[in-house]
């Protein structure tokens, strides 16, 4: 077998070719060495030119895209890109790092620049805040930090005249700042009068206060002080990307390709073209000048550097080149000589020297090339192009041989076949090509079978066979020339490969880690020579590995240098380089490779730092572990526990879905039992892993935690109180040094933390999002602005927060063992210490980071472990205590002397007001002096110690101490074994609290008759506790092994114990002393019961499987239950005694005679009629309800049956207390849940009167008391954690709220066609067009189009003649979203205008005048929208649309002017927005999976929180009126009451209640509406018809049927607090508007009187006396409220496709109609309705020429003719099923042409009156009609279909006219068809999946407009025979248009929307 070591052989990066000039700029600089420093993907570069070499600097780990030179010229700085991205000062002599400047910046640093000493560097991020850092670079230290600009910031300068100023410019920006202390401080360039605001891209000084800045235009602006003084126009063509100052002046350098040099006072001296030289090119951009002495240096875009000696400026000398913007993926070596090729996506194919390192020759290709071949002698190149094409040309000059077009998809990999003969090409289309060489490249075999694109490929030696990889991962072999697939394995094995390049195969297995992904190594090369091969994969490196490589996980030697991806690898032909190419950064790097055994003496190499390379194998050694004391066990198990879990609390709701995905349609789940419990006192006190938890408040109450509880506990009431709103372990704790606020950090995957109010245990903020696994450590800073945070993750992350706000300040990695405690110095708010394994570190919060020094022992004292910290009288005394005893006092960062205080760790420490006080292992605690010099007093915590009547018993003497605090004239002291004791001065100490120590807790019983319970744990004791008021241990006893099971005998007498080593034992209960013991068993005992009274047997179950029997008396074994297949977890008896059950692990349930253990088998019915003496099993049938979902995951640990068999209460691995009604049958019974213990509730026992319900934690070591009252005070028991499972079902569905609810935006996001067609696009087509002879004798041509020279006559005056079509402006909207959107309907303007949304427009309408003005930048419908209601913001309103991340524009209604755009978090739609009371919130709901809802500080578009709303849809949310922080939301079955706690949302469900209205909980309901009242009143609107009142989150009562149907609106006015409601009425009496009272108790109805049979209203508003009703059918009503009068604002179509439309032939009039079954006629110039008639879902209208009819088609295929006086049906027919497209009068009104979607068009004859026959059709279309145009004569009709074909026919006979000289020479009546060579041009370059809809010409014959797919309307002029021809586009239809036409004088254009259903009038410029 190979062996799994690295290869010994090495690789030395030799060269790179390249320059990093895209997005860079004023990098390139002179060093004082002469050499040339630049950098190029992750490599900072320092080029010789003199010798031809180069150096390199390894330090960064991705692109550097910044550089700054060190004012001696030595040192450089670079930055990087990264999501951590840091800055390296190196040195470029030595290529050693200086320093290393991390964790200020986001995403990148933009530029830097040193100051003028050097000391100083500025630094500008790429983050939106453009961040400004200065730094301290020698000590990595940040100076200062600040955000720069809203937009980019491109250069940055300090200036050399002036001490602590820093100039910084940008994107539109200059700004002027100054440092002082640790401050910048800005002003703003003032641009005045003298220049435009423009974009300053560099910056240079002169002398004083002039400064010169280069901007986008070209221009040079110079500046005094701030302000500009004069401008040098028209310096440079173009944007001046770089300027620099030298000794004799400025050069400057930009878009233009000139570099122009200026005198010392910026007076022109020359300018050099460099693309007018030899070397240049057209199209060269400088991005980097620098002018030393006769030399110019000079960096452009597409990577090369020049330098021009100033005397022959017309001969530059190119330095460097490297291939330009674009991926780089092709590589190919030349066989015979030190060449290489490499082709790239800046389309140019590029041949280098290797040993010359330089580029010999190139050429430009039309496309991106992706692979490329040489053949076997090097003569001829094939390079692959993206466009699945490949050119072969021949190397000496690039000619082209031959271009084959074969495939459509890009070739990735092409090889030559080692006899020359043939050439393999890889597509993407999954085939492999081989071309015969000698024939021309003529195709001679294919290569099949592959099932994804080819990646790699290799030629045998005999060229007979080819292997493939693809991108499935297959590996396939073929037979050449042929391409026949070769599958015989011994053929296969006998094959010698001439290349290895594939990643795949034995050969390469060790490639590979042992679980990746198999696409992520790019490319590999094989060196069988010396058994290597080479790799490059995604992450940047190159690998080298042994060759062949057999098993994974082979170890290696990588190589970093390239940023992400290394796409290919190579070894040149001697084996002595390799070459390697970077995709994104396009580099391609040069290495040298070192066989075995030559050390790197090689001159010619450049020397390497130390970072340069990193062999995988080499471990860093571990430097502290040489001289360390040994390690105390507590602490050392401390540092191993691991807080992993395999579930978390969060993942129960996940499950709590799959409810539904396993209930069988039908059934219903088992009701919530109406009894619950509450908690009343908790046993136990985390202090085996904690420390540092527990406090005094000020009112002398102690804080302190346990499991998932924070606990406040009252002494002289001995009761507590509880925090139960973290859902895991609570790990850590502190005090506000101020107010009564604790901070509380839990276990979890995204650990959090809570900040809450010990008085009311309210939540004050939630901290998340920055911890995983849990928070260890917590202190609030001095001022209690600041919290700070320490994670369990790797790297112990240290975080700084704002807790209020939620926001983090800073974070860094903390160390990378455990840290145990972090302390803020109270001296200076800007420092901390942490301690813990190993280490003392004190750190600096400086701006979003941190910096951070370790402690350093010196000779002091040996490293030790810190377990506490607490700061001295200054801030640079630091004590800390160690786990030798000792306490360390410190002094900055040095140690100054350490003082013994305790045997073994100390482990807390607490500072007084004069002096200190210890607490350790050895359980004393000491009384310290301020200087640690004297201990005054010590205190040893031992039984002797304690005060006469304490409550509870010690366990041991001398418990390790962990948490220690003085306070109100007492030590309170929390010990390891979970005592909280107080210590008065004096001496006497009492027990508070006390509860197991550490180790898992499974053993509970309760006393038969008494109020005391039994529990037994692995800490090995047994304990008995009062569970009465007293709550106290009243005995306790160490037993010789864990235990995990008890229980009492019927008497109460005796106790017996199971233990975990398969013994149990029986105790006396009073003395606790042993009576009898057994050991029968290997494995532990499990469950342990006494048959019922008088008790006879005893029965143990234990994990062997077996129950034994023991008769009491005898204490004989009398018998063996067998039987169980795994297990035994649970033991009854029934209550004769006689009978046994059994549940084991393999979820058995079985049953046992006794006392023999005969097997029984009983039938459900009897099982559940039989009296059980207890019932703690968990399975069977009546217990079935008590699992959750998929409960393979989770377990449920434990049951107990109350006393009265009414309710079952169980304890599951999710840390829930549950209680089901009994007995539980059937799936998913719903309960009451109960939170507070972490991870497993191990077990539950009610109490001997069921009034207490026990409960026991796993691994919390918690006992839980829950007090369980008497059905009349359950109110009571509705605490907090009954958190039922309230979901009801729910009786039929509204038809309207299930529209709303099933709507799915995404298919109207996209442009998907509205009609599914067929066929070829016209633009895709290929027309000829045949050349007419420009001058010629025959006949003029007959015009196109019939052109309008209508001349209308307007009454009397003069007549006026139409004027051409220019331009469109939106002039009036037709509609209103109502259908499925709702509360979008606001006056503004004090009720002079309203405004709402329609399609893609927001509308703001005047009622007096009714003209309209238009907010159009939504892209998408718009189907939310809300006004601020606070007069600080009067006018701003905010809309929400849909699409794929929607955005939500916040706007004013006055200027249109949009505010903010708030986007990024929801998907697919955002449907309800609402502003806060102050009007500088925002909530938002998405309709995204989640349906999440966020709130924003809109101004800034700042995320405040965000969280999944609900499973199911929500419709709205909305803020109470009077607050920032509270809102509502409703949904389908959903009502939550929200708090923003920090940066956290927390949501209360709605509690039920009977409201009054009998004895059982009102059901849940689907809620629509929301609205408020004073006192935490909230009313909610439901689908039922009624409405609910809220009392804070308690239903108070109903008001029922407000509305028969469902309320989908109600407004609450901010001024007099009356609320308005609209619901659905059917019939006439219904009122769908009432005004209500404040109390909702009286009201007042409206009508509406729109005739309709069911009003549906959707939204309402109120204001000053008026009503503004929306409602379903697209109507915006207004109703006075005195009068009741009614006054219609706004009409339009209701939901439903709007197809149809036709102008009025001789009035500005038109008709539409619609799906929604009406047809309707609109008068332009009064913007009104005039008639509306229903007809039934119609699809196409036409007026006749004449005006005088109106025909209609329908979707039923019928057609209808009405007269327009009174729209009498004139004449119907039904000749067709299917839906009539298009129906059109000739324009002779002789005939009416009917076209279908049968692929058909019928003539009918209209002068046979109403009969109307039909007298022929036409036929032979290849698809449904979708326009017809007569032409003028009427004797022919042109018809479009649906497959893109356009056909004439005559009209009276239906026959199709063929004849193209006849049909050019017709002349139309009218053009509205969008097919045809006159209108090629209409159709867009991507309308692969989107259609031009409708198109009509302008009656003047100059202009046509279109509607498409992608909602746009333009205009183009016609005839436009171009593709893709020139056009104005207008805006504001969602997606599809379905329908243009002009008005008979073109003054209007009307357009109308498929799914927006609005009608647009366009005003004609």
């Amino acid at each position: 077998m190979v062996d799994k070591t690295a290869p010994r052989s090495q690789l030395r990066l030799e060269w790179v070719y390249g320059y990093r000039g895209h997005q860079c700029r004023n990098n390139l600089y002179y060093t004082a060495s002469k050499d040339v420093v630049f950098f190029v993907a992750g490599v900072g570069v320092v080029y010789n030119v003199k010798d031809h070499k180069q150096r390199f600097f390894l330090g960064h780990d991705d692109d550097i895209v910044s550089l700054a030179l060190h004012p001696e010229r030595t040192l450089v700085a670079t930055g990087q890109i990264g999501k951590a991205p840091y800055i390296c000062v190196w040195n470029s002599y030595t290529m050693e790092t200086v320093s290393i400047l991390n964790g200020a910046h986001h995403q990148g640093v933009a530029a830097m620049a040193f100051d003028k000493e050097g000391k100083k560097l500025v630094s500008v991020g790429l983050d939106q805040q453009s961040t400004i850092n200065v730094w301290d670079w020698a000590k990595g230290k940040v100076i200062a930090t600040t955000r720069g600009h809203s937009d980019r910031v491109f250069d940055i300068q300090f200036n050399p005249n002036k001490d602590n100023a820093i100039i910084s410019c940008g994107v539109k920006h200059i700004k002027f700042w100054t440092l002082c202390g640790n401050s910048l401080t800005a002003k703003k360039g003032i641009f005045g009068k003298k220049g435009e605001l423009q974009t300053i891209l560099s910056l240079s000084f002169g002398d004083g206060e002039l400064i010169y800045s280069g901007t986008m235009s070209g221009d040079i602006y110079i500046w005094t002080g701030i302000n500009l003084s004069s401008v040098i126009e028209g310096a440079h063509k173009g944007a001046i990307y770089t300027m620099d100052r030298c000794d004799d002046g400025y050069c400057t350098g930009g878009k233009d390709g000139c570099i122009k040099l200026w005198d010392v006072d910026f007076k022109p001296i020359t300018s050099i073209d460099i693309k007018d030289t030899n070397e240049g090119y057209t199209g060269l951009i400088l991005r980097s000048v620098t002018w030393r002495g006769e030399k110019i240096l000079a960096g452009t875009q597409n990577s090369e550097i020049y330098e021009i000696t100033v005397r022959e400026r017309d001969q530059p000398r190119c330095l460097i080149q490297g291939h330009a913007e674009g991926e780089l993926w092709a590589l190919a070596v030349h066989p015979k000589r030190p060449i290489f090729v490499t082709g790239s996506d800046d389309h140019t194919l590029r041949v280098w020297n290797m040993s010359d390192m330089e580029l010999i020759s190139q050429t430009t290709l039309d496309h991106s090339i992706r692979s490329c071949a040489m053949n076997s002698d090097g003569t001829f190149i094939a390079a692959g192009l993206q466009d699945g094409s490949f050119q072969v040309f021949r190397t000496k000059d690039l000619s082209e041989i031959v271009h084959i077009r074969d495939r459509k998809e890009v070739l990735h990999e092409m090889k030559y076949s080692p006899d020359g003969n043939y050439l393999a090409v890889g597509s993407n289309d999954n085939f492999v090509d081989i071309y015969s060489v000698q024939q021309k490249y003529k195709k001679v075999g294919q290569c099949s079978g592959n099932s994804s694109f080819i990646t790699h490929l290799d030629w045998s030696e005999d060229s007979k066979y080819l292997q493939t990889n693809s991108g499935a991962a297959e590996r396939l072999f073929y037979r050449m020339p042929t391409g026949k697939q070769a599958t015989n394995r011994e053929e296969i094995r006998n094959i010698h490969w001439f290349s290895w390049t594939c990643v795949l195969g034995p050969e390469v297995n060790g490639i590979w880690e042992k679980y990746t992904d198999t696409n992520d190594v790019n490319a590999v090369d094989s060196y069988f020579g010396c058994e290597v091969a080479v790799t490059g994969d995604d992450f940047g490196m190159v690998k080298m590995f042994r060759f062949p490589s057999l098993k994974k996980g082979a170890k290696f030697r990588k190589y970093v240098g390239h940023s992400a991806h290394v796409t290919n690898v190579r070894w040149s032909h001697d084996k002595q380089r390799v070459i390697s190419l970077g995709g994104a950064d396009h580099a391609i790097f040069q290495w040298r490779y070192l066989p075995d055994g030559i050390v790197n003496n090689d001159d010619d190499l450049p020397e390497q730092s130390a970072t340069a390379f990193a062999d995988s194998d080499s471990e860093d050694s571990d430097s502290d572990i040489s001289d360390v004391g040994e390690l105390d066990s507590d602490v050392e198990n401390e540092n191993q526990i691991t807080y992993d879990r395999n579930i978390y609390k969060e993942d129960a709701t996940r499950l709590k879905k799959a409810i539904k995905e396993e209930m069988k349609p039908g059934e219903k789940r088992l009701k919530a039992p109406n009894q619950g419990v509450k908690l009343e006192f908790v046993h136990g006190y985390r202090g085996y892993d904690c420390r540092n938890n527990l406090f005094y408040t000020q009112s002398g109450e102690i804080v302190y935690h346990v499991a998932a509880v924070g606990i406040v506990y009252t002494k002289d009431k001995h009761s507590q109180r509880f925090y139960l709103e973290h859902t895991d372990d609570i790990l850590s704790l502190s005090l506000h040094p101020v107010k009564d606020f604790v901070a509380t950090g839990q276990v979890g995957r995204d650990a959090e933390i809570h900040v809450w109010e010990a008085d009311t245990l309210k939540t004050l903020s939630i901290l998340k999002g920055q911890h995983q696994r849990g928070v260890c450590a917590l202190d609030f800073s001095v001022d209690g602005k600041k919290l700070a945070s320490v994670g369990l993750d790797d790297n112990h992350t240290i975080v700084v927060w704002d807790w209020k706000k939620g926001d983090k300040l800073a974070t860094t990695r903390g160390h990378k063992d455990k840290i145990f405690v972090i302390k803020w110095n109270p001296h200076d708010i800007n420092k901390l210490v942490t301690v813990g394994m190993k280490h003392i570190k004190f750190w600096t919060q400086t701006g979003g980071g941190f910096t951070s020094n370790r402690g350093t022992f010196g000779t002091v004292a040996k490293l030790d472990t810190m377990l506490c910290a607490s700061y001295g009288k200054s801030d640079e005394v630091c004590f800390t205590g160690g786990s030798s005893g000792s306490v360390y006092i410190w002094q900055g960062l040095n140690l100054q002397k350490a003082v013994k205080a305790h045997d073994g760790p100390c482990f807390s420490m607490h500072s007084l007001d004069r002096g200190y006080v210890t607490g350790g292992k050895d359980g004393t605690l000491g009384l310290w002096d301020d200087q640690f010099e004297r201990c005054l007093k010590t205190y040893t915590v031992k039984r002797s110690s304690l005060a006469p009547g304490t409550k509870g018993i010690l366990m041991e003497d001398c418990p390790a101490i962990r948490a220690i605090v003085l306070g109100h004239g007492h030590i309170l002291v929390g010990t390891k074994n979970s005592e909280v004791l107080e210590v008065e001065k004096s001496g006497p100490m009492h027990i508070l609290i006390q509860g197991h120590k550490e180790g898992e807790m499974w053993g509970l019983a309760t006393h038969p008759n008494k109020d005391y319970c039994v529990t037994v744990s692995d800490d090995k004791s047994l304990r008995i506790w009062d569970i009465s008021t007293e709550h106290k241990m009243v005995n306790c006893k160490i037993l010789k092994k864990a235990g995990r099971c008890c229980c009492f005998s019927p008497d109460g007498k005796v106790i017996a114990v199971g233990l975990k080593d398969g013994s149990f034992c029986v105790v006396n209960s009073d003395t606790l002393e042993d009576m009898v013991s057994f050991h029968h068993r290997k494995e532990e005992i499990s469950d342990i019961k006494f048959s019922p009274d008088p008790g006879k047997y005893l029965a143990v179950g234990s994990h062997d499987n077996f129950v034994d029997i023991y008769n009491v008396m005898s204490s004989k074994r009398v018998g063996v239950c067998k039987g169980s297949s795994s297990y035994i977890t649970h033991v009854d008896w029934d209550s004769k005694g006689k009978l046994l059950v059994s549940n084991s692990g393999a979820r058995e349930q079985l049953f046992f005679e006794a006392p023999r253990g005969k097997r029984q088998t009983m039938k459900n019915a009897e099982i559940e009629k039989l009296g059980w003496d207890s019932w703690t099993g968990v399975l069977g049938h009546t217990c079935e309800g008590i699992w959750p979902p998929k409960c393979d995951v989770t377990d449920v640990n434990a049951a107990s049956l109350s006393h009265d068999r009414r309710l079952l209460a169980t304890g599951d691995d999710f840390g829930f207390v549950k209680i089901f009604e009994y007995p539980a049958k059937g799936k998913f019974a719903k309960y009451k849940k109960y939170v507070g213990h972490s991870a497993h509730v191990t077990n539950v026992r009610w109490g001997h009167h069921d009034q207490r319900l026990l409960s026991v934690g796993g691994a919390d070591t918690a006992l839980m008391v829950w007090i369980h009252g008497d059905p009349h005070e359950r109110l009571g028991c509705h605490g907090n954690s009954d958190t039922s499972d309230t979901e009801s079902e729910e009786e039929g569905y509204d038809s309207d709220v299930s529209r709303e609810k099933n709507m799915d935006y995404e298919s109207k996001t996209y442009a998907n066609p509205i009609r599914d067609t067929t066929g070829v696009k016209p633009h895709l087509k290929h027309c000829d067009q045949s050349d007419k002879p420009s001058v010629s004798r025959q006949a003029p041509e007959p015009t196109k189009v019939q052109k309008s020279e209508v001349s209308v006559s307007t009454a009397g005056k003069r007549k006026k003649t139409i004027s051409h079509v220019q331009g469109l402006k939106l002039d009036y909207i037709h509609g209103y979203r109502g259908f499925d959107c709702r509360n979008n309907l606001h006056y503004v303007n004090d009720g002079a205008d309203i405004v709402f949304h329609a399609a893609a427009v927001g509308v703001v309408h005047n009622i007096a005048s009714g003209n309209q003005t238009f907010y159009l930048e939504h892209t998408d419908d718009i189907i939310c929208l809300t006004a601020n209601q606070n007069p600080k913001y009067q006018h701003i309103i905010a809309s929400g649309q849909i699409g794929a991340f929607p955005a939500v524009f916040v706007w004013d209604s006055i200027t249109k002017a949009t505010l903010s755009i708030i986007q990024g978090f929801h998907q697919r739609g955002v449907c309800s927005v609402d502003f806060s009371s102050s009007g500088k919130y925002l909530v938002t709901v998405g309709i995204d999976d989640e349906h999440s809802i966020a709130v924003w500080r809109w101004q800034e578009g700042a995320l405040v929180g965000s969280i999944a709303g609900h499973t199911d849809r929500l419709f709205h949310a909305e803020f109470r009126p009077d607050s920032d922080s509270q809102f509502v939301s409703v949904g389908v079955k959903h009502i939550k009451f929200w708090t923003v706690t920090g940066g956290v949302l927390t949501g209360k469900k709605g509690l039920l209640t009977p409201a009054g209205q009998g004895t059982e909980a009102v059901k849940m309901q689907t809620m629509l509406s929301i609205a408020f009242a004073s006192n935490e009143v909230t009313y909610t609107g439901c689908m039922s018809g009624d409405i609910f009142v809220w009392q804070g989150t308690s239903l108070l009562r109903l008001v029922t049927k407000a509305h028969s149907g469902p309320i989908f609106t109600i407004y609450t006015s901010l001024r007099d607090g009356l609320i308005v409601s609209g619901g659905k009425e059917v019939g006439k009496d219904g009122a769908p508007i009432k005004l209500w009272d404040q109390e909702m108790k009286r009201c007042r109805s409206f009508q509406l009187d729109t005739g309709s049979t069911v009003d549906v209203i959707k939204s309402v508003c109120r204001a000053k006396g008026k009503i503004l009703v929306g409602t379903k059918d697209s109507e915006i009503i207004e109703i006075a409220e005195k009068t009741g009068a009614v006054q219609t604002l706004i009409r339009g179509h209701s939901e439903g496709e709007l197809w149809g439309l036709s102008t009025h032939p001789n009035m500005a009039r038109f008709a539409t109609c619609s799906h929604d079954g009406t047809l309707r006629i609109w008068d332009v110039a009064n913007k009104m309705m005039v008639s509306k008639v229903v007809v039934s879902a119609a699809q196409c209208v036409h007026y006749s020429p004449d005006g005088q009819m109106l025909a209609v088609g329908l979707k039923s295929g019928e057609f209808m003719i009405l007269q327009i006086g009174g729209l009498k049906v004139w004449a119907k027919k039904r000749d067709r099923n299917k839906t009539i497209t298009d129906i059109r009068f000739s324009p002779d009104c002789k005939y009416l042409a009917v076209g279908c979607e049968e692929n058909c068009v019928d003539i009918y004859d209209m002068s046979q009156g109403p009969s109307v026959p039909r007298i022929c059709y036409c036929k032979g279309i290849s698809s449904f009609v979708i326009q017809m145009d007569y032409s003028a004569n009427s004797k022919y009709i042109r018809v479009s279909s649906g497959s893109y074909e356009h056909q004439v026919f005559e009209v009276l006979t239906g026959a199709p006219l063929n004849d193209q000289s006849v049909i050019s020479k017709i002349t139309w009546a009218t053009w509205t068809s969008v097919l045809g060579n006159e209108v090629v041009g209409v159709w867009p370059r991507n309308a692969d999946n989107a259609d031009v809809n409708c198109a009509h010409l302008s009656h003047t014959g100059n202009a046509l407009a279109t509607g498409d797919d992608f909602g746009l309307v333009k205009l183009f002029d016609f005839p436009t025979a171009e593709k893709f021809a020139e056009y104005k586009k207008y805006v504001g239809h969602s997606a599809h248009v379905t329908n243009v036409r002009f008005t008979f004088d073109d003054t209007n254009l009307i357009s109308i929307g498929g799914d927006d259903s609005c009608i647009f009038v366009w005003k004609t410029m």
